[in-house]
């Protein structure tokens, strides 16, 4: 997560301060700008025209997102404040929530067959049984440490097929400027997982596709697109959405425009190919999910 952080009870009380503020200064006849500009976008998506959902306040600052196994009647989600999994039918009011940890900075959320794996930045995992997520207090959670190097990580995905998850870097020691370290781990029967292997982008490929620099690479989420067979990655930092290869080859980039995409750290696939991007809320905005309907 970046940007500034503020508690839910004070942003309770400022948020409807400045909204109200925005408007005055609208109708002051302040101009904004619109959406309406043409994005660049992958094949089979328009980046340009999602349906956007906005989440409850409990999840401005929304991070990670994720269905099982592809089922789009309920979202899982997590944010960075609270040891907690949020699940919800997009479109409705209603938010549940069930505690697996105490605070702190969660960043993704991935669902393999029977378990459901939370990721905090530091690289600690916490693993529990899918058939429990209802509880208020959810029992018998793993929590697994000193499985990835000394880093920060905020991106995540669980291969169902496989039982493999995979893990990036966002700002790991040995990484340099030109290159992301990412791996893997088998996720085994008890909710326990062990390396399996590990994988690089390489920045300089990212900047030639982009046509700039770009400093160093932050990557804030990634996802499988199973129709295709790609990887997408998301970087908030950047503001770019990076499509590689089965193998990690990067292939190409998408700018990603800040009046749509304000802070994005979620991604996700359902299982009719449509993709899902989730971003932070601040003050004025609600956190959201963006849904980019899959053209065929």
């Amino acid at each position: 997560m970046t940007g500034f952080k503020i508690n839910k009870v004070m942003r309770k009380i400022i948020s409807p301060i400045i909204v109200m503020l925005v408007v005055v200064g609208v109708l002051l006849g302040i101009s904004c700008k619109n959406n309406s500009e043409v994005i660049d976008s992958p094949k089979g998506y328009d980046l340009s025209k999602p349906v956007k959902y906005n989440m409850h306040i409990n999840l401005t600052e929304i991070s990670g997102i994720a269905f099982r196994h592809g089922k789009n009647d309920s979202l899982y989600a997590e944010e960075d404040e609270d040891g907690k999994v949020y699940y919800l039918k997009l479109g409705d009011k209603k938010v549940s929530e069930s505690r697996f940890a105490k605070s702190g900075d969660y960043e993704d959320i991935a669902i393999c067959n029977d378990y459901v794996i939370m990721l905090k930045s530091d690289g600690t995992l916490f693993t529990f049984l899918y058939n429990k997520l209802r509880n208020k207090d959810i029992p018998g959670v793993n929590k697994i440490k000193n499985v990835l190097p000394t880093g920060e990580y905020e991106g995540m995905y669980a291969d169902e097929k496989t039982n493999r998850i995979y893990v990036l870097c966002k700002q790991c020691d040995d990484d340099k400027k030109k290159r992301v370290s990412g791996y893997i781990l088998q996720l085994q029967a008890n909710g326990t997982v062990k390396q399996a292997g590990g994988f690089g982008i390489d920045v300089k490929a990212i900047e030639q596709q982009a046509g700039k620099k770009i400093g160093p690479f932050r990557p804030s989420a990634l996802a499988k697109n199973t129709n295709t067979n790609e990887w997408y990655i998301l970087s908030s930092v950047n503001k770019l959405l990076v499509i590689t290869d089965a193998n990690w080859i990067v292939k190409t980039t998408y700018p990603l425009k800040p009046s749509l995409f304000l802070q994005p750290e979620g991604i996700a696939f359902d299982n009719q190919h449509n993709l899902y991007i989730s971003n932070e809320g601040d003050l004025v905005s609600a956190g959201n999910v963006l849904k980019f309907n899959y053209i065929k």
